[in-house]
């Protein structure tokens, strides 16, 4: 192999770790400097060091980059219910909502980069309202395996979302700390009744 070919190969960052970590980190720079729709995925694997095709070995397309982590969080919060020790369903669905803050804690720079990039872009903002009606049904699907009848499996779970999202606008707009945001946005919920 040329001297030529090793260095075009280094300059592609193809034996760098964590390609998928660069390519969000890329995407969501180009994303806010450009915007999304002037954004290609050519211009995302450029500035994330990659090929196209590497891209694409982790994402569908330049859209999926800001919802890569929807499975996890869908799971964090499934599991959650399932063993949750709680007695009501919306406590179930409060105790699975602070887990799945506890996992986003650490990335709040990173939610509201993302958060920025959704708000510019209806499509975007369509993806995420679908998002979280998945994370409702599995919430109500968990609910139910726990015995909680309908329509209160599917209530709480909703609930459970709404609070989640209220919860997470606080946390990127000036709290520092989402589980308490989550905790302090199902008080309010409860000074409702």
């Amino acid at each position: 192999m040329s001297e030529a070919a090793i260095t075009r190969l280094g300059d592609m960052g193809r034996w760098e770790p964590d390609a998928k970590g660069r390519l969000m980190v890329a995407a969501l720079e180009l994303y806010t400097e450009r915007g999304y729709e002037q954004t290609t995925v050519a211009d995302i694997a450029q500035r994330a060091g990659v090929t196209e095709r590497t891209f694409f070995r982790h994402f569908a397309d330049k859209r999926e980059v800001l919802f890569d982590g929807a499975g996890t969080l869908q799971e964090t919060v499934v599991t959650a219910i399932a063993t949750s020790a709680a007695q009501t369903a919306i406590e179930m669905v409060g105790t699975a909502m602070e887990r799945a803050a506890e996992m986003m804690q650490e990335r709040r720079d990173f939610a509201r980069q993302r958060a920025a990039a959704i708000a510019a872009n209806p499509s975007l903002q369509e993806r995420e309202l679908l998002k979280l009606a998945v994370l409702g049904a599995a919430a109500a699907s968990a609910l139910r395996d726990r015995g909680v009848p309908e329509p209160a499996a599917t209530l709480a779970a909703e609930v459970g979302v709404t609070v989640f999202k209220v919860a997470f606008e606080r946390w990127i707009d000036d709290q520092p700390d989402f589980p308490a945001c989550i905790r302090a946005t199902l008080e309010g919920l409860r000074a409702l009744q």
